[in-house]
């Protein structure tokens, strides 16, 4: 299935014409924290070639991970007690496109969820046999017979019913006070864009209770960039806010991600209700090398911490169709909110182990970072300048780098002042668990009584036992 014409440029053509498990959730019980606090930290990409990925911690303390394969000819599944060990988890084909009809060519985007009882995948499909056709994609869902979706046996259900038959793709599902809801893109007859975002009560699994409503249209120019798209949309309800993301433009470099915003108190059927934000959420981060990042969906870690899940690429230059090609790598990162409340998601993180933050523990309300090669302590710092990520070195101790600077590490110069330097010539610390919980020292490896510590608004190195040396980890 190696066609040169993308589902973007026939979406725009065509615009121009006249299982032993429970249900999911994101508590995280009393008997999971000693688990939690011993689980191991996730390494970027997580999991290599799987575009589109969703990541859902069910209620028995499993988690569960889909997405496209590069071949789009399969339906996949993966658990695993960890998000880290989604890694080099057994993956399973639950289903595989059908030999004709329209369900036997390209399969996208899988989401699955736990709906009236019983578990379905959600996803998109088209029917195979080249040119144009090919991407007649529909959304359809297959079910599974029995709770224990790694054991159970899938089968279609059906397709979903969306109000007019055409183009579309990326459904979700989610619950509001009450009433299940599915979002989805597809596009409109009499407007002239590839996808817009659609939202509906349900009835069941594949009939909307009641007519749908455009959410949004793609219209500025970061929703523009080669085709005109909104897509992937997902849902979370955090502090007060009903908070939907999606992905725009083409699938290259220039595919970022959007907010649409509600009160959780709101009808969410009301158009009016939704803003949008004005400039993407996530995008491309030459710093980090990743690109193109989107199509995103939300977990929690084993701690009950709010996570990313997306997909990017490590480099920019795409040779030939960018849907066509296999690097898109999944990926996750916590995702932060700001004193307000309002989701803050940073810069795509880059490879290698999630980063962390640092604050004084006997000064919380100041967060380590950095301006320029210069360290610092301040208030109101942008997230990714307070993102360091540890990395290791000689026995057992690590290096600390800021993600927005990979070639660059801590130094002590001559006068005890720490600051950036060059990776190569950076000093390395040993990790010690500190006196209070969430805590660490950085002991130098240089200087066995000394650890990194604040004075004032500055970092520099003291005895080890000076409560300045204790950081509180988040």
């Amino acid at each position: 299935m190696n066609f040169s014409l993308s589902r973007r440029a026939f979406a725009a053509s065509a615009a121009l014409l006249p299982i032993a498990c429970s249900k999911a959730g994101d508590a995280v019980s009393e008997s999971d924290k000693e688990a939690a606090a011993a689980a191991p930290k996730p390494i970027n990409p997580l999991v290599q070639q799987r575009a589109d990925p969703y990541i859902v911690r069910a209620e028995d303390g499993w988690y569960y991970m889909t997405g496209s394969v590069p071949e789009y000819d399969r339906l996949v599944l993966r658990r695993s007690k960890t998000i880290a060990g989604l890694a080099d988890a057994e993956e399973r084909v639950l289903w595989r496109h059908e030999k004709s009809g329209p369900m036997s060519g390209y399969l996208w985007a899988p989401e699955m969820h736990y709906v009236d009882g019983r578990w379905i995948v959600y996803f998109a499909a088209g029917p195979s046999g080249g040119g144009a056709d090919v991407f007649r994609i529909r959304t359809y869902a297959v079910v599974c017979d029995g709770q224990d979706p790694m054991a159970g046996k899938w089968t279609v259900l059906g397709e979903l019913k969306t109000p007019w038959d055409s183009f579309n793709l990326d459904s979700t599902s989610f619950h509001h006070k009450g009433v299940r809801y599915m979002a989805w893109a597809q596009r409109e007859p009499g407007i002239e864009t590839n996808s817009n975002l659609y939202l509906a009560p349900m009835k069941d699994a594949l009939t909307p209770a009641a007519k749908a409503i455009r959410l949004t249209i793609p219209t500025l120019d970061w929703e523009i960039q080669q085709y005109k798209v909104a897509e992937g949309p997902s849902v979370i309800v955090r502090n007060g806010q009903v908070l939907m993301t999606y992905s725009a433009s083409g699938t290259g470099a220039v595919y970022c991600m959007g907010l649409l915003t509600a009160a959780d108190d709101a009808d969410l059927m009301d158009p009016r209700a939704w803003t949008k934000s004005q400039k993407p959420v996530f995008a491309t981060s030459v710093e980090t090398s990743i690109y193109g990042p989107g199509h995103n969906s939300f977990t929690v870690d084993e701690k009950g911490r709010d996570m990313l899940v997306y997909h990017g690429r490590d480099y920019e230059k795409i040779e030939g169709d960018p849907l066509l090609n296999p690097d898109r790598h999944a990926r996750v990162q916590r995702l932060y909110y700001d004193a307000q409340g309002r989701p803050d998601f940073g810069v795509p993180v880059g490879n290698g182990a999630l980063p962390e933050r640092f604050s004084p523990a006997v000064r919380r309300d100041v967060m380590l970072g950095h301006d320029g090669t210069k360290l610092v302590l301040a208030k109101g710092t942008p997230l990714p300048q307070t993102q360091f990520r540890q990395i290791a070195g000689a026995d057992g101790a690590v290096q600390l780098s800021p993600i927005l600077k990979r070639d660059q590490g801590f130094k002590v110069g001559q006068d005890g002042a720490v600051a950036l330097a060059a990776l190569g010539s950076a000093d390395l610390f040993l990790r010690e668990a500190g006196e209070a919980k969430d805590t660490v020292r950085f002991v130098s490896k240089a200087d066995s009584k000394k650890a990194l510590a604040f004075s004032g608004d500055a970092i520099t190195l003291a005895d080890k036992n000076d409560p300045a040396t204790s950081w509180l980890v988040d």
